[in-house]
């Protein structure tokens, strides 16, 4: 299993790296009048404080268990990343949206001689938002192991990775698109292309956003763990001495921690405290094992043909593989 990336660093390198860009692409807004440099400057601040509100995110999870939260706060992080990707669908992707149809409408002329700082803005802040992107990277990779970027997209539990690797992607994306709509805008003479590459940015920052907040949305409801943790997860307990089969593993992601539940057939008929022993050693050595859990339900139970009918159909649906 792939160990889980640093959040934290990468949000931090996001956060310094928007705010210098969001300094110098306002500085040029201002002096050029390109909506393509206003949308990526809004755009930038966004970011800003979606981090902020990521880093937040963190540490109200960190919050430990109460009597009305008795699972911890874990889930702390989904709500606040699934306001960071509408904040990137609305103040990002629909204000850009609006800035280029409006510029399309109006007809409004550009100084194509002040163009030529957005040139040099754009440069600096695709150099500083790279620098941000490969650290982004190096956390994802750490997560993803050998799958690809997009089956790590899906199956990653880390939303605040999730988001800050699409953010990335866009505002990086979106850096291209606004070069390549100033230097047309340059070399043909014609604001058209200037409000083409305002919409075109809005579309991306809008389909990024839909993408993120889906995926956020998942574990808002209640994913369980990856897919590939979970058959880690099913191969330890199936390996164990003291069970003879397992009829149930259900799992539970909380943010960082995780919330297993496992029934299962034990090995052998025992005294209820041998029983109770027992269980208390494969929790425990289940925990070692993957400490990311940190609440564990065992129940032991008999075999599976004892069933009624409806209870061995709803044990099928929920065994996930076993």
């Amino acid at each position: 299993m792939a160990g889980g990336g640093d959040s934290i660093r990468a949000i931090l390198f996001a956060l310094a790296a928007n705010f210098a860009i969001a300094v110098a692409k306002g500085v040029a807004a201002f002096f050029t009048g390109s909506s393509a440099m206003l949308a990526e400057t809004v755009h930038s601040l966004a970011d800003c404080g979606n981090q902020l509100l990521l880093l937040l995110g963190l540490r109200q999870a960190k919050q430990p268990p109460s009597p009305d939260y008795p699972l911890g706060y874990g889930k702390e992080i989904y709500f606040w990343s699934f306001l960071v990707a509408v904040m990137l669908f609305t103040v990002g992707g629909m204000f850009s949206l609006y800035e280029g149809i409006h510029k399309l409408k109006s007809h409004e002329d550009i100084d194509i001689s002040k163009l030529w700082w957005a040139i040099g803005v754009l440069s600096f802040a695709i150099a500083a938002e790279s620098v941000s992107m490969r650290a982004c990277m190096v956390e994802v990779n750490k997560s993803r192991g050998g799958r690809t970027l997009w089956q790590w997209f899906r199956e990653s539990r880390q939303a605040e990775l999730v988001v800050i690797f699409g953010e990335d992607l866009a505002a990086l994306l979106g850096l291209v698109l606004a070069l390549i709509a100033v230097l047309l805008t340059i070399l043909t003479a014609n604001p058209l292309w200037d409000a083409i590459g305002t919409i075109t940015i809005g579309a991306l920052l809008i389909i990024v956003a839909v993408f993120v907040a889906r995926e956020v949305k998942a574990l808002l409801i209640g994913q369980g763990v990856d897919p590939e943790r979970q058959a880690q997860m099913c191969m330890y307990l199936d390996q164990r001495p003291e069970i003879g089969h397992v009829i149930n593993l259900i799992t539970l992601q909380l943010g960082n921690d995780v919330m297993v539940a496992v029934q299962a057939e034990m090995h052998e008929e025992q005294t209820t405290r041998a029983l109770a022993a027992q269980i208390n050693l494969i929790e425990r050595e289940f925990k070692t094992t993957f400490p990311e859990v940190k609440w564990s339900f065992f129940e032991p139970d008999v075999k599976s043909e004892t069933r009624t009918p409806a209870a061995q159909d709803q044990a099928d649906m929920t065994q996930g593989g076993l």
